[in-house]
């Protein structure tokens, strides 16, 4: 009963990504020497990408499987089915309406025992954890980079370093006159900050997924750099990749590969790359990550189905 809906959104979400790709190859064309972004590329470093902007997803959705109650927790394979879905369709769904079909894609792919507002609030907490997760890179970022970038990196640390102080006195968050006099406020934001830490262990698990998934998004762009002829640069990646994601770590802004695309060639320009290289960078990355996206998805969905199967009895297969 549920294999439709959560095929017909996952149909949407590869056509967004289908979508994804045939604009890059046309932007490639018009505004390059080349035919579509990567037609020089050193293909070697770009397999390389590939497997890290994979890992990335599957790191993501290990860590969001942590942040959700041990008693009905979902598991991997819906996980990664629903982060791939979200970040394909991601690419083309303003303000953070990936969101609705992160949710969508994880409800109806069937065995989830939780209600809409626990996967919503397992949402939210993602978004806190990510953000501290980051933490470390912008950081390393801001530390790295010149005076011209050093304000908007300086804005990421503080939204990581805020989500860390939500985390570590949002008890008395509740207590606050504002929230205190609204009851379901007062009540949101009660699970907002419990949520995350009904287990330590499991936040500090799901922050070492996390930090991995945005470290392998650093190497990825490294080798991505790299293979377009831009050089081995680990800090020029991370300065690009800080300031890109931005936008991403706040729940309530605009998301997207294709606003992240021209940001990303836009920082680039201003940090001295070649402009063909900029802008092919900034169209591979978009089209590697919806590309690796909508192949998690897959992945995910295919594996939610084999587990769904061989959970069934002998005789209701039969059937």
């Amino acid at each position: 009963m549920t294999s439709v809906p959560s095929g017909r959104r996952l149909f949407f979400a590869l056509v967004f990504a289908a979508v994804t790709v045939g604009a890059s190859v046309l932007l490639g064309r018009r505004f390059t020497h080349t035919s579509w972004p990567l037609e020089r590329a050193h293909m070697g470093l770009v397999a390389g990408a590939i497997a890290f902007y994979f890992a990335s997803f599957i790191l993501r959705a290990l860590g969001w499987q942590k942040l959700f109650p041990p008693a009905g927790r979902p598991d991997r394979a819906r996980c990664l089915a629903a982060c791939g879905a979200a970040a394909a369709s991601g690419a083309v769904l303003p303000f953070r309406l990936d969101y609705l079909v992160k949710i969508g894609t994880l409800r109806r792919l069937g065995g989830v025992k939780l209600g809409l507002e626990a996967i919503a609030l397992s949402i939210i907490s993602l978004g806190i954890v990510d953000a501290i997760a980051f933490l470390p890179l912008s950081i390393s970022a801001t530390a790295t980079s010149s005076g011209s970038f050093r304000l908007p990196l300086i804005g990421v640390v503080l939204f990581g370093v805020c989500c860390c102080g939500l985390l570590v006195g949002g008890r008395h968050l509740a207590r606050l006159p504002i929230v205190a006099r609204r009851a379901r406020l007062a009540r949101l934001a009660a699970r907002v900050v419990n949520h995350p830490r009904s287990s330590t262990r499991e936040g500090i698990v799901a922050w070492l997924f996390l930090l991995g998934c945005w470290t392998s998004r650093v190497l990825g762009s490294t080798l991505l750099l790299a293979a377009l002829g831009v050089g081995f640069s680990p800090p020029l990646a991370l300065v690009v990749l800080c300031l890109s994601a931005a936008a991403s770590l706040i729940p309530i802004a605009s998301g997207g590969a294709i606003a992240n695309v021209s940001a990303t060639a836009a920082i680039l320009l201003a940090l001295g790359v070649h402009k063909e290289a900029a802008i092919n960078f900034g169209l591979a990355s978009g089209l590697l990550l919806c590309g690796t996206a909508a192949v998690a998805a897959i992945v995910g969905a295919a594996a939610s189905v084999a587990i769904s199967l061989r959970a069934r009895p002998a005789g209701n297969i039969a059937t």
